[in-house]
């Protein structure tokens, strides 16, 4: 396997990090407004959810700067053969973080609340309610936040790695 970087597992803890804090925030403003009617654009809140996906654009700088280094040779008789990866390395071999792809609308229908003298009632006294679900979206914290934790742990459990890894080089 080849040496992908120091830095690379911290660059996926902080990837996480960023994905699980836009998470996070998301899921406040769709609590925030549970109780929202009427919008700029018309009509109730849409609650709101965040798609992530790989982010290749660290993967493909992983691979030009790998393909830039100098091969490892065998110089004498008695050393050990350096392996050389197979080229192109396919994203199974190597972690290369996560991004927010999208922060997508809601498309499920408005609840609907009978309260005929709420403001923005229709006509037959009935309120268009946001589609919120506030046990849905507690769970959903949950999980945001101890995906954030389970980052955290990994990015100071590499961060002491490397402090060793430095001490020992002194």
């Amino acid at each position: 396997m080849a040496m992908v970087g120091l830095f690379t597992g911290l660059n996926i803890s902080a990837t996480g990090l960023r994905a699980q804090r836009v998470r996070q925030n998301v899921i406040a403003s769709n609590i925030a407004n549970v109780e929202t009617t009427r919008t700029p654009n018309g009509g109730p809140y849409k609650r709101q959810h965040v798609i992530l996906e790989a982010d290749p654009l660290e993967f493909d700088q992983f691979l030009v700067k790998e393909q830039n280094k100098i091969r490892g040779t065998k110089t004498q008789e008695g050393h050990i053969n350096i392996p050389q990866p197979e080229w192109p390395i396919s994203r199974e071999h190597i972690g290369s973080g996560v991004k927010v792809q999208e922060i997508r609308p809601d498309e499920g229908p408005d609840k609907l609340v009978y309260n005929p003298d709420h403001p923005d009632a229709d006509e037959n006294g009935y309120v268009h309610m946001p589609h919120v679900n506030i046990v849905e979206e507690m769970v959903d914290m949950i999980t945001a936040t101890r995906a954030y934790e389970a980052n955290t742990t990994a990015f100071n459990s590499t961060k002491a790695m490397l402090m060793k890894a430095l001490d020992l080089a002194n």
